[in-house]
C-alpha cells in the first residue's frame, strides 16, 4: 500500500511538473496577443494562475517525497540516518500532520460554499471554475497527509533497523 501511495504521488508530481512548460508557453501567447495584436484574453491569463496553483498544491507532496523541501540542511545532512529518521518522524507527527488536518478542516466550508454556487471568476471573460481552483486546497492536505504517513512508516522502519 505504501509503495502504491508513493507511486501515485510520484506520478502526480511528474504530471503537474509539465504544467510549468505549459505556463511559459501560455504566458508567451498572452504577451504576444496583448502587445502585438492588442488582444486581451482574461481566461487565458487566469489559466496561468490555475496551472501555477496546481503545480504548487499537487507538487508539494512530490517535493517532499523527493526531499526537495527547504530544511536546515547544515544540521540535517550531518545527522546519522537514524537521527534523520527521528527528525522526519517527529516532524511529520508533530508538525505536518496537524497542519494538514487543520488545513483540510478549515478549508472544507470554504470549498463547499464555492462548489454550492459553482463559483466562477469575478472578471468578465474569466474562467468559470474558481470552485475547482479552491478544491486544490484539500487536495494539497490529502496528498501531503498521505506522504507524511509514508514518511512516518519509512522513518519508523529505519529506526527499528537501527535498534
Amino acid at each position: 500500500m505504501i509503495d502504491a501511495i508513493e507511486r501515485f504521488i510520484d506520478w502526480a508530481g511528474r504530471a503537474v511538473a509539465w504544467l510549468t512548460l505549459l505556463m511559459v508557453i501560455v504566458t508567451f501567447v498572452v504577451v504576444v496577443l496583448r502587445y502585438v495584436f492588442d488582444i486581451g484574453w482574461i481566461g487565458l491569463q487566469e489559466s496561468v494562475t490555475y496551472m501555477h496553483a496546481m503545480v504548487f498544491m499537487v507538487g508539494a507532496a512530490w517535493a517532499m517525497q523527493q526531499r526537495a523541501h527547504v530544511r536546515v540542511d547544515i544540521f540535517y545532512s550531518r545527522f546519522s540516518a537514524r537521527t534523520q529518521a527521528w527528525v522526519d518522524l517527529l516532524g511529520s507527527l508533530l508538525l505536518l500532520l496537524p497542519v494538514m488536518i487543520y488545513i483540510a478542516w478549515i478549508s472544507w466550508t470554504y470549498v463547499a460554499d464555492s462548489w454550492s454556487v459553482l463559483e466562477g471568476s469575478r472578471e468578465a471573460g474569466g474562467l468559470p471554475a474558481v470552485f475547482l481552483l479552491k478544491s486544490l486546497i484539500p487536495v494539497l492536505a490529502l496528498l501531503l497527509t498521505l506522504q507524511a504517513l509514508v514518511q512516518i512508516i519509512r522513518s519508523y522502519q529505519i529506526i527499528r533497523r537501527a535498534d
